[in-house]
């Protein structure tokens, strides 16, 4: 673990995912909102670049409800990190893929909760899709 972003957003509030979903979804609709095409947050890591954000929700439909709800927990801690940080913690290929590289970074919220942002590249057309988050374990 090289840098840790601290975010200034909190943890979503609540136990289950009928209680983190919207307000989850309400961050998300006030992006799409500023946008006529696909939601994106500007990263001053890749330059002022976007990184599209609805690729998440396809991603957090294929996992079960228990994990959608530890995920989304970190949903406004990640829009946060996406849109501020220049701190990257590793970066690979895909090794499924070749034309993809793989982006994690590592933040934290107020109270010190560590959590991991994982942003896909296509190499071909350098779009970037903000992949998943998740709480670090330890």
């Amino acid at each position: 673990m090289n840098q840790t972003y601290k975010t200034k957003a909190l943890i979503l509030p609540g136990t289950n995912y009928a209680e983190v979903y919207p307000l989850a979804h309400t961050i998300y609709k006030d992006i799409v909102s500023k946008s006529k095409r696909r939601p994106y947050a500007r990263s001053p890591y890749f330059g002022g670049n976007k990184v599209f954000l609805d690729h998440f929700w396809d991603h957090i439909r294929s996992k079960n409800p228990r994990d959608r709800c530890r995920r989304l927990k970190y949903y406004a801690c990640a829009i946060d990190l996406i849109e501020h940080s220049r701190m990257m913690d590793t970066c690979r290929l895909n090794p499924n893929r070749s034309s993809e590289m793989l982006y994690r970074f590592i933040g934290s919220d107020r109270y010190g909760n560590l959590f991991i942002v994982q942003i896909k590249e296509n190499l071909k057309n350098k779009e970037k899709d903000f992949m998943s988050v998740f709480p670090l374990k330890g």
